[in-house]
């Protein structure tokens, strides 16, 4: 039977129904005068290259050339008929449009007979169904090639079998999926989409729950004997989320940012960058983090409070510039976080005076660097040195990329940066930052320069504390700060004389 709804419900979907018929009726125009010889070839070529099959019957989605990322996660897909993927795709990167192209791909060329679509809740499914049933009512490119679609008493809003001869079913989770045949054929297509909320995310015992119902109840009900795709679209909104788990147990788990590694759109022909800045320009660090990033960042209690301050003079001050360039060439996917920063100390307090922290390019890592130091110089700071982390990570490629760059900017300017590599090998970096860092902050004794709040560097250092966890992927500036305070107590205690630490003269004034 129909699935029975409320009439708001109804009217809405009613409305949207609606609309995706009016979009393929009006974007799939046929030939009406095209020969069946003619026909027959052009369908034999289309069904050979996917990519132009999606084009053709899709042209309403396909508004931009796919990225590269598309056309191996559908290869990957079509290749294999005993395949389990989860794509953990930002926003924006076309998810669930893709996987509807490629099932339907499937489905009229008859290598799929029963899919399961499944999501957050019933009514989650059959939004994400909607567009599939409509296809198949309204799409006359479909329709031409294929012959009607749609057929008589097996056409409900949750399921219904196209005449090509696959089921279509929407189910929400912890919904009935035992004995979910089609004649004689069990599940051979399971698509996830939209399973995670944030809400359930929060709740431990609901992800329990939601993940058991999964693989005891919903990929069971596959037959062993036949093989089935199983296709996860996500995104990672938070540590305990079900893309993440599933994610563990997948042939393949693709994870793609609204940004790659190099900080560039990940998909240009749709997504430029100016486009990319300004949404993220609206919404805050954690946010993009997120939904666009592939990083939630759930909060923590470790850096409960943090203070902004005024910055005393700094030449009254112990003063490094400290710099993490992040990618090295035994970590060249890691897609870290560069960052630089002025650090002083002062007394018992620590100030973190300017900082650079983002994904950028080795040459705006060392234009960063030199205006940092430039910075000191205004400031009448003496012997300020440099130290650019350098473990058994960075290097080669601390000497073999950063350090050229340096050398290189330096003849151009005439400015020569007293630099020192830190060799020391950093223990596990969550126990090192928090052992660190914590008591300072928590005492009192750390501070963010007032002056600098509305810098998004700085916005975006403070996120990184705010959310600092073990499970936390990003603490590239909490480590590039923890590194600072490192050297400054290593300096100061160098420069102790029996016994009695000398201080640069005080001074009530402020910068």
């Amino acid at each position: 039977m129909a699935r029975i709804i409320s009439q708001a419900t109804d009217a809405d979907y009613i409305k949207a129904w609606r609309q995706f018929n009016d979009n393929y009726r009006n974007s799939t125009p046929v030939d009406p005068l095209e020969s069946v010889t003619e026909k027959a070839k052009r369908i034999r070529a289309l069904e050979a290259d996917p990519e132009e099959w999606f084009k053709y019957y899709f042209p309403n989605y396909c508004t931009a050339e796919p990225a590269p990322f598309h056309l191996k996660a559908t290869r990957r897909l079509l290749a294999n008929d005993e395949w389990y993927e989860v794509r953990a795709w930002s926003r924006e990167l076309a998810k669930s449009a893709r996987s509807m192209m490629e099932v339907c791909y499937l489905a009229m060329t008859r290598k799929i007979h029963n899919l399961l679509l499944v999501s957050c809740t019933l009514d989650s499914a059959l939004n994400l169904l909607l567009p599939f049933k409509a296809c198949f009512e309204a799409n006359g490119r479909i329709i031409n090639d294929y012959g009607e679609q749609q057929t008589f008493g097996k056409w409900e809003i949750d399921k219904f079998v196209i005449q090509r001869g696959c089921q279509f079913r929407a189910v929400g989770w912890g919904g009935k999926v035992r004995g979910s045949r089609k004649d004689n054929f069990r599940p051979d297509f399971i698509l996830l989409d939209d399973f995670d909320t944030d809400e359930e995310c929060r709740n431990e015992e609901t992800m329990r729950q939601k993940k058991q119902w999964v693989e005891q109840a919903l990929i069971p009900t596959r037959s062993i004997s036949t093989h089935i795709r199983i296709l996860v679209n996500g995104n990672i909104i938070h540590d305990d989320c079900a893309v993440k788990y599933f994610g563990t147990k997948a042939d393949k788990f693709d994870v793609i940012n609204i940004r790659d590694n190099a900080g560039k759109s990940t998909w240009a022909a749709k997504n430029s960058e100016a486009d990319i800045d300004r949404v993220l320009s609206l919404i805050s660090y954690e946010s993009a983090q997120k939904e666009y990033f592939n990083n939630p960042m759930d909060g923590s209690d470790t850096f409960k409070d943090l203070k902004d301050g005024k910055i005393p003079l700094l030449r009254t001050c112990h003063v490094c510039i400290y710099a993490d360039p992040a990618t090295s060439n035994k970590d060249v996917s890691s897609g870290s976080y560069k960052a630089v920063g002025v650090i002083a100390k002062k007394g018992f307090d620590y100030f973190i005076v300017k900082v650079f922290l983002d994904t950028m390019s080795n040459a705006k890592f060392v234009e960063y660097l030199f205006e940092c130091y430039n910075f000191c110089r205004e400031k009448q700071v003496e012997n300020v040195r440099v130290y650019i982390e350098n473990n058994s990570l960075q290097n080669p490629f601390y000497e073999q990329v950063i350090l050229p760059a340096i050398y290189e900017r330096a003849n151009q300017t005439g400015v020569f940066l007293p630099i020192t590599g830190d060799e020391r090998e950093k223990k596990d970096k969550y126990t090192r930052i928090e052992g660190t860092l914590e008591p300072i902050n928590r005492l009192g004794h750390l501070f963010f320069n007032e002056k600098e709040s509305e810098n998004p560097h700085v916005q975006r250092l403070k996120a990184q504390f705010k959310n600092f966890s073990r499970k936390q992927k990003r603490m590239d500036g909490p480590d590039m700060i923890e590194g600072a305070v490192f050297k400054l107590r290593e300096s100061e205690a160098a420069d102790s004389v029996g016994g009695f630490h000398i201080y640069k003269r005080q001074n009530s004034k402020r910068w």
